[in-house]
């Protein structure tokens, strides 16, 4: 396969092998990148056992696998047996690496697979509003890599389990249906469920230039719980986009987005909309329990006191709030600004938002919460 550039042609590997099955997450994808850098990528040989030992999981994997290999990069994978794959698979796998193709025909030289993690971890920590076009593709990809774990709770119901608190009701049932002998004690625990999470993203005039980036990544969490994540963006007026970000390709979410948000790149009222936020929607239940994740730089044009009100609000409501700010992880920082000022005795965590990094840190934050 030649392409102007190697990483679109090694993370479209990765996607192609998700949708063949096989459970290629962002680490996986690093540790191949990792590998990549190590091994002659004009040898396919050494290109294939980077990809086998990096992305592979399981036995079972290796066929598909193979497959994917054989499709995606025109060659027999060295020493492996023909795999059996669905043909709905197959053709998947191919008509992505037909698309990955038709991408990259303005590529002349046979040597462009060749790349270096470094190269996508300076991508990874550079800031988002200072990235090229070309880089920005980049970044679509990698964010399409990504696979949010959402928080949980425990559940009120219980449900049979190996361990746990004698189930008395199905011991009974088990000790009529053999006669009156309690053969096995059954057991049950509280399972655990999704909890919801809340992404309110500052669309104002100072976060025009993450305004994308963020937006994307929404659409990534919101496609990972369709049913458990809420989206709103936050600039004049308070707009709910969580249904647009549920379709499935990002360029059409992306588009749908923009069309209901009315108020992009103008200005902010974060006390205003998060009250409108509050009445209409948190105080009936979207905030109760729920991670909310609040995206602004804390520029306010309205009254600071009126935003620490609503925040305090918010704190009571929901299981824990978080602040992304993308100027957090620039050197000599203070939250100085009078939007973060009022905040940051009603929030948790002030974290940072400039980059890939951050953003893949505060999933982490949000899982763990």
């Amino acid at each position: 396969m030649t392409v102007s550039d190697p990483l679109p042609g090694l993370v479209g590997f990765a996607t192609a092998l998700r949708e063949a099955g096989l459970p290629a997450g962002p680490q996986r994808v690093q540790a191949y990148l990792d590998a990549v850098e190590r091994v002659d990528l004009t040898d396919t040989g050494q290109l294939y056992w980077a990809g086998r030992l990096t992305l592979c999981a399981d036995p079972d994997d290796l066929p598909r696998y193979d497959d994917a290999f054989t499709q995606w990069f025109a060659a027999a994978p060295p020493g492996a047996t023909p795999a059996v794959v669905h043909r709905r698979q197959q053709a998947r796998v191919a008509a992505l690496a037909e698309e990955s193709a038709r991408a990259g025909e303005s590529g002349t030289e046979s040597d462009d697979l060749r790349v270096a993690a470094t190269d996508v971890e300076v991508l990874r920590q550079r800031d988002l509003a200072e990235l090229t076009a070309a880089e920005r593709r980049h970044l679509r990809e990698l964010l399409a890599v990504l696979r949010p774990e959402m928080p949980t709770r425990r559940s009120l119901r219980q449900h049979p389990a190996r361990r746990g608190a004698l189930d008395p009701d199905r011991t009974l049932r088990a000790m009529l249906a053999g006669g009156g002998e309690p053969v096995r004690l059954a057991r049950r625990r509280a399972a655990d469920r999704p909890r919801r999470v809340v992404l309110l993203l500052d669309v104002s005039g100072s976060m025009s230039p993450y305004a994308d980036a963020l937006l994307r990544f929404a659409h990534v969490v919101v496609r990972r719980s369709p049913s458990d994540v809420e989206v709103f963006t936050l600039g004049t007026r308070l707009t709910r986009v969580s249904r647009q970000l549920r379709q499935r390709d990002p360029e059409r979410a992306m588009l749908a987005a923009g069309e209901a948000v009315a108020d992009f790149a103008g200005g902010t009222r974060l006390g205003e909309t998060l009250r409108v936020f509050l009445d209409r929607w948190g105080q009936r239940g979207l905030a109760r329990r729920a991670v909310v994740t609040i995206f602004s730089d804390g520029w306010e044009r309205g009254d600071p006191s009126l935003l620490g009100e609503q925040l305090a609000r918010m704190r009571r409501l929901a299981h824990a709030v978080f602040w992304v700010n993308p100027h957090a992880g620039h050197d000599g920082y203070a939250p100085v600004q009078s939007g973060i000022a009022a905040a940051l005795p009603h929030i948790d965590r002030l974290l940072a938002g400039h980059s890939l990094a951050t953003l893949e840190r505060l999933l982490v934050e949000i899982r763990d919460a």
